[in-house]
């Protein structure tokens, strides 16, 4: 795992930030996609994380809710 995260950032870092002090016409640009994917793809993660964390807490909190309700009705019958 600690190798693909080298390679993942590398390879990131040279795109996003080393790419466009290249030129243009440079045969390195064949290996990295357009640059606008550079700050596209990161925000798609972002947003399926931040969702995924959302929804995995607000579960959490209904499924804790539903336990409460269920003991509270326990205890009054």
């Amino acid at each position: 795992m600690l190798l693909a995260a080298a390679f993942v950032f590398t390879y990131y870092t040279t795109w996003a930030i080393l790419l466009p002090f290249l030129d243009s016409d440079s045969p390195v640009h064949n290996f990295f996609p357009a640059r606008e994917w550079a700050v596209r793809i990161p925000a798609f993660l972002l947003v399926v994380g931040l969702s995924g964390i959302g929804f995995f807490l607000g579960a959490t909190i209904v499924k804790e809710n539903r336990i409460k309700a269920h003991k509270a009705k326990l205890r009054s019958a």
